[in-house]
């Protein structure tokens, strides 16, 4: 017979589902990796902490996430090879067939949550699944309502996940059998042929970029800190340092992934984190490494060895083995995951072409271009035998979570950092005195001392000077760091070398560019590197 378990706070009936099975609403995430164990979805580590893997899809399955094409939000996106289109028909028989098999399972858990942590402006959201380390994952990673919240909570959209339901991509018109489509009409998500928890996750950030724009509130894919009196956001693809420089002994952590800049400054859009664990080490990042240990964290595609501890070098599932805990598990940080309007805006790159100054000043134009631009630089593939750096752009530093037009990002953060008196930084914490192979990686003792020194206003009164093919600002000195590392040529012994990949960096930004280019002001347009 049918049960029902935890704090019902609806009716799965309200969403079509004929449902006869047992329903678990609103456990803990202690509560659910017990279940997940018991039900063999996973183990215990030494430290009962729950081990899972994701299968063969150990990321982020970009070419089968779909956006409805309808009336109410066709405007607003833009469409192409990022946000890719699909239509009501397609989503309505996905939908029926997800909510039928859904509607099959012996158990279904489901949860009652918030995306943002400003509850002015939080996202009311249900997840439901038939999976209980899934239904944890979700508990660690959104807003956990008190009771009185949860008494009064009002889903305004639904995920429905069914990670081992595998569409027929011939038939249903997909790319394969995994898919991920967000309605926003209907205010819902489908998800399913893919157990990686990521998707969970970032379908509801990318709702959350389309929604909050409108009311003036600007989403951000940025980490971000405070004292209390200083607030800084942290800007950055992966591998640039975000999560490892917004760690800081005498800054409060408001968040490592995604936030909102509304009325009332920054709040995290999350409850938990979700940690890259390759290479993890205790030395190197203490308290992410305790949270490893933790009963109610939940590891993803992580090698144990014999005794049940955790080996973050083995990356023979993937290099993108992840951790999923509350914020609670972080010691050092803000109790309401919030904090006031930032006065730094820092972008985070790590330029493997070695050119770009180790930081650099921005003016208002240049931030909006650099954060549309979204510029780093990547160590191409060792296994094929290739050693050049090869860039990568992603627009607003999150381009797969964004619906809309960058512009439409770039002004709201150039309107919130003109009102607020922000100043931005770039930052590269890639290579110097030569590109990967030549040069070295810029240490990370001197890294912290210019982003220091920018964030305390040590960098304001020094003098700058200013780069002639990027534009920028660079300061001549900085407290703890050689006068030399700042001024990149500088480090080479090669000078026209240096010269003939600063021109080939500045015309990849200006060929990226050129996508954007309609979308944007003049003043933004002539921020665009000149080619020496």
């Amino acid at each position: 017979m049918a049960e029902t378990y935890g704090e019902p706070s609806g009716d799965l009936e309200n969403h079509g589902l004929k449902y006869s099975g047992n329903i678990y609403w609103n456990l803990s995430a202690q509560d659910l990796i017990d279940l997940a164990v018991q039900r063999k979805e996973g183990t215990f580590s030494a430290h009962k902490a729950l081990v899972t893997e994701t299968g063969e899809r150990t990321g982020r399955s970009p070419n089968d996430k779909f956006i409805v094409d309808e009336p109410t939000t066709s405007s607003d996106v833009n469409w192409g090879d990022v946000n890719i289109s699909t239509d009501v028909t397609t989503f309505d028989r996905m939908r029926a067939k997800v909510v039928d098999y859904l509607s099959e399972q012996d158990d279904l858990f489901v949860q009652d949550l918030y995306c943002g942590a400003d509850f002015s402006e939080a996202l009311p959201i249900r997840v439901i699944t038939q999976n209980a380390w899934h239904s944890a994952f979700a508990r660690n990673m959104f807003i956990r309502p008190d009771q009185k919240r949860l008494e009064s909570h009002n889903s305004q959209f639904t995920v429905f996940h069914a990670p081992h339901f595998e569409a027929d991509a011939e038939v249903d018109g997909l790319n394969s059998q995994c898919f991920v489509i967000v309605n926003y009409q209907a205010k819902e998500v489908i998800i399913g042929g893919t157990r990686y928890a990521g998707e969970i996750k970032k379908s509801i950030f990318s709702v959350m970029n389309l929604i909050l724009p409108k009311k003036g509130i600007l989403p951000m894919h940025c980490s971000a800190n405070t004292t209390g009196e200083n607030t800084a956001i942290f800007f950055g693809l992966s591998g640039t340092g975000k999560t490892t420089l917004s760690a800081d002994a005498n800054r409060a952590l408001i968040g490592d992934d995604e936030h909102g800049w509304g009325a009332n400054g920054v709040f995290n859009f999350e409850g938990g984190c979700y940690a890259k664990l390759i290479d993890l080490s205790e030395e190197d990042e203490p308290e992410i490494f305790a949270t490893t240990k933790k009963y109610g964290t939940v590891l993803e595609n992580i090698v144990m060895n014999n005794d049940g501890i955790p080996d973050f070098h083995d990356t023979s599932k993937t290099q993108n083995t992840r951790g999923s805990y509350p914020i609670e598990f972080i010691e050092n940080r803000t109790l309401d995951s919030k904090g006031g309007h930032p006065q730094n805006v820092i972008f985070l790159t790590c330029d493997a072409f070695g050119v770009l100054p180790p930081i650099s000043r921005l003016t208002p134009e240049q931030a909006a271009y650099h954060f549309i631009s979204g510029y780093t630089a990547k160590v191409a593939g060792t296994e094929i035998g290739v050693k050049e750096p090869q860039a990568t752009f992603s627009a607003c530093f999150g381009e797969p979570f964004m619906p809309m037009h960058p512009g439409v990002y770039a002004d709201l953060l150039s309107e919130k950092m003109s009102h607020h008196g922000a100043t931005a930084w770039l930052i590269n914490t890639g290579w110097s005195g030569g590109p990967y192979g030549v040069g070295n990686r810029m240490k990370i003792r001197y890294t912290r001392a210019m982003l220091n020194a920018a964030l305390d206003g040590e960098l304001d009164g020094v003098e700058y000077s200013t780069d002639e093919r990027f534009g920028f600002e660079i300061p001549l000195e900085c407290p703890g760091v050689p006068s030399d590392v700042l001024q990149p040529i500088k480090t080479w012994d090669d000078s026209e070398q240096y010269n003939l990949l600063a021109d080939n960096l500045a015309k990849m930004f200006v060929e990226n560019f050129s996508r954007y280019q309609g979308g944007v002001s003049d003043a933004v347009n002539s921020a665009s590197p000149k080619v020496v």
